[in-house]
C-alpha cells in the first residue's frame, strides 16, 4: 500500500494530519479535496493516516505521498502519536507545514495549520459526564491550536466566531473562512418516489443531530400524510444514543414508519436525495452541514433547523424551524408536502445556491492559505 517516497526539495512540503478523520464531514472533506491537492503544482503533499483509515481514501491520487501508520486503536494512542510521533516525523522529512483538517493538531509540529470545522458547543446538550469530559478534553486543545497555529481556516463564518474563543479579533488574518464543496455528480434529477413517498434525514448518529426530536415530529406528520416515511441515512456513531431513539420511535408508534440506512456511498445518496420528497435537518449544531449543500445541488427542498450555521449556508433555500420544538419541525415539513409551489420555490433556489460551493475553489483557497504559511516561516 505504501508508496516510494521522492522528495522534490523545490517546492513546501505540507504533512497531512488526518488522523482523525474517520466518519462525517471529516471523510467527505479529504476524500473530495485530495485530488485537487494532487494538481498544485506548487506544493509537495505527503498524506499520514492509520492503516484501518486507508478504505475511506482509496485510491490515493498518484502526486500525493501516502504514509500509513501502525498503532494500537484507542484516543490515548491518536493523541500520543499525533502530539509526538508525528512532529518528529514532520520534522525529519523537513516539512514546511502541517495541515491538520480537523479542530486541533500536533502542537510541536512545524507551521501548523488547522480546519476549524468541529462545533464545541455540542457538549452543553450532553448529559453524560464522561462525554462531558472528552468535550471539554477537544475544547481545551482546539483553543492550544488556535492560539498556536500559523494559520486557521474556517468552514463558515459561523465557525469563525464561534471556535477562535472571543479571539477572532486578535487573530487579524491568521484565520480564513473556505466554505466546502460539493462533488458535481450532486445534480438535479429529481424523481420523487409517489408510490411510497418519504422524508430523508441525512446525518451519523449522535446527539446533536437531534434525530431525537425528529422523531418527536414524526408523530404529527403521519396523521396528516400516513403514508410518509422516514429513512435515516447515517452510521450509528453514539450507541447508546442509537438505540435511545429507536425506543423512543417505538414509544411514539413510529418505529414501523422509520428506516435506519445505515452508512450510505455517494451513487445511494443521490438517489435517495432525487427520490425523496424532502429532505428535513434537525441538527441543533452544525458549522457547516455538507448534506445541505448535497441536497441543493440535487433540487432537494429542505426544511432545517434555524440554529448555528445553517442560515449561512441555505439563505433562502430552505424553510427554517426551531430544532428544539417538535410541533414547529412538524409543521414545516407538513408546509412542504402540503404545498406543491413552495416546494418548487425551494428547489429552484437550491440549485442556485448550491453554485457558490465548488472542491476546486475550496482546494485552491487552501493551497493559498498552506503556500502563505509556508512563505512566512521562510520570511521569518
Amino acid at each position: 500500500m505504501k508508496r516510494p517516497t521522492v522528495f522534490d526539495k523545490t517546492r513546501p512540503r505540507v504533512v497531512i494530519n488526518a488522523l482523525h478523520a474517520k466518519s462525517g464531514g471529516g471523510v467527505t472533506y479529504l476524500q473530495n479535496i485530495l485530488s485537487y491537492f494532487a494538481e498544485d503544482p506548487d506544493l509537495e503533499f505527503h498524506l499520514f493516516l492509520h492503516e484501518d483509515q486507508y478504505a475511506l481514501f482509496a485510491p490515493i491520487p498518484e502526486r500525493i505521498h501516502l504514509h500509513l501508520l501502525d498503532f494500537k486503536s484507542g484516543l490515548v494512542s491518536l493523541l500520543l502519536w499525533e502530539q509526538l510521533a508525528l512532529p518528529m516525523l514532520a520534522k525529519l522529512m523537513s516539512a514546511d507545514v502541517t495541515f491538520s483538517p480537523a479542530n486541533y493538531g500536533p502542537l510541536m509540529a512545524p507551521r501548523t495549520v488547522i480546519l476549524l470545522r468541529n462545533a464545541l458547543s455540542v457538549a452543553s446538550g450532553e448529559r453524560r459526564i464522561g462525554k462531558r469530559l472528552y468535550w471539554l478534553g477537544v475544547a481545551l486543545i482546539t483553543m492550544a491550536s488556535v492560539l498556536t497555529s500559523r494559520r486557521a481556516i474556517t468552514v463558515s463564518n459561523y465557525a469563525r466566531r464561534q471556535l477562535t474563543f472571543g479571539a477572532e479579533r486578535f487573530l487579524g488574518n491568521r484565520t480564513t473562512t473556505i466554505y466546502h464543496g460539493v462533488s458535481s455528480e450532486f445534480r438535479p434529477d429529481r424523481q420523487p418516489d409517489e408510490e411510497s413517498p418519504f422524508i430523508l434525514a441525512v446525518a451519523d448518529i449522535y446527539v446533536q443531530k437531534n434525530l431525537h426530536g425528529l422523531i418527536n415530529a414524526m408523530p404529527a406528520v403521519a396523521d396528516k400524510f400516513p403514508s410518509v416515511r422516514l429513512k435515516i441515512a447515517g452510521r450509528p456513531i453514539d450507541n447508546d444514543y442509537y438505540n435511545d431513539i429507536i425506543a423512543l420511535a417505538q414509544r411514539r408508534g413510529m418505529d414501523g414508519r422509520i428506516d435506519y440506512l445505515g452508512y450510505c456511498p455517494r451513487d445511494r445518496l443521490i438517489e435517495l436525495y432525487n427520490r425523496c420528497k424532502l429532505l428535513v435537518f434537525p441538527s441543533t449544531v452544525e458549522t457547516f452541514g455538507n448534506p445541505l449543500v448535497e441536497a441543493m445541488a440535487c433540487g432537494v427542498p429542505i426544511a432545517s433547523s434555524n440554529s448555528s450555521a445553517m442560515p449561512e449556508i441555505v439563505r433562502n433555500a430552505a424553510i427554517f424551524f426551531d430544532p428544539l420544538e417538535p410541533e414547529d419541525i412538524a409543521a414545516r415539513i407538513v408546509e412542504i408536502l402540503e404545498k406543491p409551489e413552495i416546494a418548487a420555490h425551494l428547489s429552484a433556489a437550491g440549485i442556485e445556491r448550491s453554485q457558490d460551493f465548488s472542491w476546486e475553489r475550496t482546494a485552491r483557497e487552501t493551497c493559498k492559505v498552506l503556500k502563505e504559511a509556508a512563505r512566512n516561516d521562510r520570511n521569518a
